[in-house]
């Protein structure tokens, strides 16, 4: 693996956890010598991983729609910074440019991301690793519904969430 998409929120989200593990994945990208791709976001959880990844010398790729460079949220010290039209394109772009996918908590923009890249996997459309970073329980309920509406894990064709971050960059 050489390059890692990263879903998170646009805000920081109600726990500080929540910032600190966007800022400690960040660093574990740049260490391992993975390339980052995200949503070129300044702001929130998005602005504070890519913040952490450059601090630690990181090559950190911005995938971010036109509207939001209008609305001042895209990060401007970026390694590489693509602007395209839309979200669809977005979310296009992102998953050429990876070799994995990876969620940290978020809003509806982030599982949105998430599913997009399983419904891929699913459809045959690549065959690249999706994983959950489930800090203190984020992404328990929408285990629960999996877990209920789709009994046989292996009908996600995704890899089971990891509780760790170093497992998931170490997969």
């Amino acid at each position: 693996m050489k390059s890692l998409a990263v879903f998170c929120g646009s805000s920081p989200g109600n726990r500080p956890a929540y910032t600190e593990l966007a800022v400690r994945t960040g660093e574990l990208i740049a260490q391992r010598g993975l390339t980052l791709v995200y949503g070129g976001g300044r702001v929130g959880l998005m602005g504070s991983l890519a913040e952490a990844a450059l601090a630690g010398g990181g090559r950190v790729v911005g995938v971010i729609p036109q509207m939001l460079i209008d609305r001042e949220v895209g990060h401007a010290g970026l390694s590489q910074l693509h602007v395209v039209r839309t979200m669809s394109e977005r979310k296009l772009l992102m998953g050429d440019l990876a070799d994995a996918f990876l969620a940290l908590p978020g809003g509806i923009g982030t599982m949105d991301e998430l599913f997009e890249a399983w419904t891929w996997t699913q459809l045959g459309l690549h065959r690249k690793p999706c994983a959950l970073l489930n800090q203190d329980g984020y992404y328990d309920p929408l285990l629960a519904f999996l877990d209920r509406y789709f009994p046989d894990r292996r009908r996600r064709h995704a890899r089971h969430p990891r509780e760790r971050r170093e497992e998931m960059l170490a997969a």
